[in-house]
C-alpha cells in the first residue's frame, strides 16, 4: 500500500470529522434578517435592470411637467393651480403603474429556477416575496421623493409642509404593499413575465385613467362618477391631496387603505400556497 496516499485519505478524513462535529450556529437568521437580505437583493436588480429606472423616475417625471405646461391652463386656468391638483394625483399613479414589477420580476424568478433554490433553503418562508415587495417600497419612496423635489422646483406648495409629505408617501407605500399582493398572486399563477405585466396594464388602465388623477370627476358623466367613487385609486388621491392641502379628514386616510387591507387579507394566503406549490 501507498504510505503516502494513506495518509492523505486520513488527512481528508480527519477533516470531514472535524467540520461534521463542528457546532451548528444556535438558531438561523431571523426573519426581519432574511426580508432585508432579501430586499437588498431586489435593490441590487436596478444594477442590472436599469431601464426600470424609467417607470421610476422619468415617466412620472415627464406626466407632471407635460400635462402642467400643456393642460394646466385649458383644466384649471393657470398652470400653477394645476400643478397644485395634479402633482399628488402623479404620485398615486407612480406607484400604481410601477407595483405591477413586484409581480413581474418574482415571474422572471421562477422561471429561471431561483425560487426553487429559495424554498429550499432555511430561510423564513414568505421572506423571498416579502423581501422583494419590501425593496419596492424603498424605490416607491425614492420616486415619490424625486416628484416632490421636482414639483417644487415647478411651484408646487404643500399647505402641511413637510410633514403631510412624508405622511403621504406612507400612505402611498402601504397602499402599493397590499395592492402588489395582486400581483404577486398573478405572477404565481401564469408562465411568462410579458403575461404578467399585459394582465396588470388591462387592470390599471382603466383604474388610473378612470379617476380623478387628472380633472376633477364633477365634469363626468354621472355613471363614470359613480364609479371613480368607489374606485381604489381615486380614493387614494383623494386622501394624499387632503394630507397635503392639509384638509384630510380620517375617513378619507381609512378608505384609502381599504382596498390594500382587502387584496392584503384575500391574496397573500393564495400567494403563499401557491408559492409552497410544486411548479
Amino acid at each position: 500500500m501507498n504510505p503516502v496516499k494513506n495518509g492523505s485519505q486520513a488527512g481528508t478524513e480527519g477533516i470531514l470529522r472535524a467540520v461534521l462535529a463542528a457546532p451548528r450556529p444556535a438558531h438561523n437568521p431571523g426573519i426581519i434578517s432574511n426580508t432585508l437580505t432579501l430586499g437588498w437583493r431586489a435593490l441590487l436588480k436596478i444594477k442590472h435592470t436599469p431601464e426600470q429606472l424609467v417607470d421610476l423616475i422619468m415617466t412620472p417625471i415627464m406626466f407632471t411637467v407635460l400635462f402642467t405646461y400643456m393642460f394646466g391652463g385649458a383644466l384649471a386656468g393657470s398652470t400653477q393651480e394645476y400643478l397644485q391638483f395634479l402633482l399628488p394625483g402623479i404620485l398615486v399613479q407612480t406607484v400604481v403603474f410601477t407595483s405591477v414589477y413586484t409581480g413581474f420580476t418574482l415571474n422572471t424568478d421562477i422561471s429561471k429556477g431561483i425560487f426553487d433554490r429559495f424554498r429550499s433553503m432555511p430561510i423564513w418562508r414568505p421572506s423571498p416575496m416579502v423581501g422583494a415587495m419590501a425593496g419596492d417600497m424603498f424605490r416607491y419612496t425614492v420616486s415619490s421623493v424625486l416628484v416632490v423635489v421636482v414639483g417644487y422646483i415647478m411651484g408646487f406648495r404643500s399647505g402641511s409642509g413637510l410633514p403631510g409629505i412624508a405622511l403621504s408617501i406612507l400612505l402611498l407605500d402601504l397602499f402599493a404593499f397590499g395592492i402588489g399582493w395582486i400581483f404577486t398572486t398573478l405572477a404565481l399563477i401564469v408562465r411568462t413575465p410579458s403575461t404578467v405585466m399585459a394582465t396588470s396594464w388591462l387592470v390599471l388602465m382603466p383604474l388610473t385613467f378612470a379617476s380623478n388623477i387628472f380633472v376633477d370627476p364633477a365634469t363626468m358623466p354621472s355613471w363614470l362618477q359613480a364609479f371613480v367613487s368607489i374606485n381604489p385609486v381615486a380614493l387614494l388621491v383623494t386622501a394624499v391631496r387632503g394630507i397635503m392641502d392639509g384638509t384630510v379628514a380620517l375617513h378619507e386616510i381609512g378608505f384609502a387603505l381599504l382596498a390594500p387591507a382587502v387584496v392584503t387579507a384575500v391574496c397573500a394566503p393564495i400567494a403563499m400556497r401557491l408559492y409552497r406549490r410544486e411548479r
